[in-house]
């Protein structure tokens, strides 16, 4: 017999979910702005283009003007917009004229210096972490409002394998991005009650002018030709031989700024090709 007790409880209380139907739908993006940093080529080209093809406005920003022009050329007809900023994001006091009324923000910009500890550039180092992690902090810290106001928001902070590991002599870039690993969590645990998500994208060595022009210095810092660089440096740490595409990283912040990513924050996602699996 089962317990009286039993028989006197409440019904289970039914949770709201999310259907499968709603989850699986494509990403549409329609009516919402977005602010991609570092948008003139590469990564951020990439995300730019596939932000704007699922139907968003997206302010493509960059100093560098003419690569802003060919993105804007490239835009899908019919599909959302690409409008370009020209700026230099390491203008820290500059960034205040950006547009803040931004729902899906984008950090992308980067750039690279190698070198050893020893030889390192002050000024180099103080410039890298203010265009990678001070840039970042501030123009989340700008957009959050408009964010928190409508209930909704997305950050993808564009991190690096070398988010989430060291190499040598790369002690500015390794730095910021450990940095915006965690400034990326913290925006999540705030942003949550908010229907503000954020997350990182950690991509190993992908086919982009950053990392084209990282083989000269790579080459003179190991002391091996050029011609070895890719092989012996950048894919020598990944069991998947071949360099990524800015597609394929466009294609996950894509995911991250859609309906079946709702309840993904505070999570860095590796496309390193099994480095971090060492």
């Amino acid at each position: 017999m089962p317990d009286a007790r039993d028989d006197d409880r409440e019904p289970a209380t039914q949770l709201p979910h999310r259907t499968a139907s709603t989850a699986n739908e494509p990403v549409d993006l329609t009516g919402r702005t977005a602010l991609v940093t570092g948008a003139a080529s590469g990564i951020g080209a990439g995300v730019a283009r596939a932000l704007a093809a699922a139907g968003a406005r997206v302010h493509a920003v960059d100093r560098d003007a003419d690569g802003l022009c060919d993105l804007a050329a490239s835009a899908v007809p019919g599909a959302g917009s690409i409008e370009t900023i020209t700026a230099d994001l390491a203008d820290l006091d500059g960034l205040s004229a950006l547009p803040t009324a931004v729902d899906i923000l984008v950090n992308n910009a980067g750039v690279q210096h190698v070198s050893p500890i020893e030889e390192f550039p002050v000024d180099r180092f103080d410039f890298i972490l203010d265009l990678m992690l001070i840039s970042p902090f501030r123009l989340i810290r700008q957009t959050l409002p408009h964010m928190y106001a409508n209930g909704w928001g997305r950050v993808v902070n564009i991190s690096s394998v070398h988010g989430l590991r060291a190499s040598a002599f790369k002690s500015a870039y390794v730095t910021a991005k450990h940095g915006l690993e965690g400034l990326s969590k913290v925006v999540a645990v705030e942003g949550g009650p908010h229907g503000v998500t954020s997350t990182c994208v950690n991509p190993a060595y992908v086919r982009t002018p950053l990392v084209e022009a990282q083989i000269s210095d790579q080459a003179r810092t190991h002391g091996i030709p050029e011609a070895d660089v890719v092989e012996k440096i950048m894919l020598e740490p990944v069991a998947v031989k071949r360099l990524v595409e800015p597609e394929e990283v466009a294609a996950l912040v894509l995911f991250l700024c859609g309906p079946a990513s709702a309840s993904v924050s505070g999570t860095s996602f590796s496309m390193d090709g099994g480095w971090t699996a060492h």
